[in-house]
């Protein structure tokens, strides 16, 4: 069920996005839209309501964000982006995948960790409520 997306999904991106997150950290349409313009980002979507945007420059690759709708949460989707994201960023050559989650994220936590992503850094007061991020890091296989 998990395809590409391009521009012409970016209101979806954002309906999920939006339905994920607090107000101050939702992605319009054109933020989304934006985003799937800039070289060498990719977004999946899942219809059952997941979707995830990342980016691969050189041999490494950034997730920029991975939303599911509350209602789907802890039901694998989440991980079946995440994996997703991971075989398409290795296809395009990248040997790492990095990302950030907030330090009070447990649930993002729980599942970066079970996915195999290991902590290499942090930087301090990061998202706007002060929260830090937690930079996290995976090994991918070609």
């Amino acid at each position: 069920m998990i395809q590409r997306a391009g521009p012409a999904h970016a209101a979806a991106l954002a309906a999920i996005h939006g339905a994920a997150f607090p107000q101050g950290e939702r992605w319009g349409r054109d933020a989304m839209a934006l985003q799937l313009e800039l070289p060498g980002v990719f977004a999946l979507i899942d219809p059952r309501g997941g979707m995830v945007m990342a980016r691969v420059a050189a041999d490494e690759a950034e997730i920029l964000t991975l939303a599911v709708l509350p209602e789907q949460r802890r039901l694998g989707l989440g991980r079946a982006l995440l994996a997703e994201a991971a075989a398409v960023a290795a296809g395009h050559g990248a040997v790492a995948m990095f990302l950030e989650v907030a330090l009070r994220n447990m649930a993002a936590r729980g599942l970066y960790g079970a996915m195999g992503f290991a902590l290499v850094g942090q930087r301090r007061r990061y998202y706007a409520d002060g929260d830090d991020a937690l930079v996290l890091r995976k090994a991918l296989e070609g």
